[in-house]
């Protein structure tokens, strides 16, 4: 196999929530804001900027906030994340295929580059701050072939890039959700991705349409029964 498999990275390959928790309510507590580290924290995924806009952050400290919660990051959050099930045998997987890993993220790259150095992670592209169909230029320009991810505005990415969009029940979104996002297959966690991997690879040569010669695994569909 010769392809490129994408990730998402919050709740798809880390669990980051405690130290969101954290920072999420040092920030609060520093800028008198009505944030709340838990709720942001149960639905992560969405840019920073939107998500203080959601808490009724007023726009004009938006950029001082995102700044603020970007420097108190490594410190509070990073210590405090761990990888989840899977995640480490995902990334073999995809190498022990002669595949290449590519980590694309709506965080600050620089943040999640910390992450993958504490857990001894090493992927062959990282590229942050891109949320939604706004990765599938990442996507798109990395030749990825799949892309993993938790959320549905992963499974929009993947859908723009003409990758194989492969749902994780990890994150906030459930199948069912996923799924009607457009997802060809979802996964409970990481830790079933190996074995499909290996089974959709020996079907590379088929294109998500059906074309021969792409590279391109063809899925099969999950359903909800």
């Amino acid at each position: 196999m010769s392809t490129c498999v994408g990730f998402d990275l919050d709740m798809t390959l880390i669990d980051p929530r405690p130290g969101m928790v954290v920072a999420m309510d040092r920030l609060a507590e520093e800028s008198g804001l009505p944030l709340d580290g838990e709720r942001f924290a149960a639905h992560l995924g969405p840019p920073l900027d939107e998500v203080l806009r959601g808490f009724g952050a007023p726009e004009e400290r938006i950029p001082a906030l995102v700044a603020r919660f970007r420097e108190i990051y490594p410190e509070l959050v990073i210590p405090r994340t761990v990888a989840l099930p899977g995640a480490v045998e995902a990334l073999a997987a995809v190498r022990g295929l002669g595949g290449r890993t590519l980590v694309v993220t709506g965080k600050y790259a620089r943040n999640a580059e910390l992450h993958l150095r504490a857990l001894g992670w090493v992927v062959d592209t990282l590229v942050g701050e891109l949320w939604s169909t706004g990765k599938a230029a990442a996507l798109t320009e990395h030749g990825a072939d799949v892309f993993v991810g938790d959320h549905v505005g992963d499974i929009r990415g993947a859908l723009a890039a003409n990758a194989i969009a492969v749902g994780v029940t990890t994150g906030p979104c459930g199948k069912r959700e996923l799924l009607d996002a457009g997802a060809h297959v979802v996964l409970e966690s990481l830790a079933e991705f190996p074995a499909w991997l290996a089974e959709h690879s020996s079907r590379a040569d088929v294109t998500p349409g059906g074309a021969p010669g792409s590279g391109r695994a063809n899925p099969t569909p999950s359903r909800v029964e």
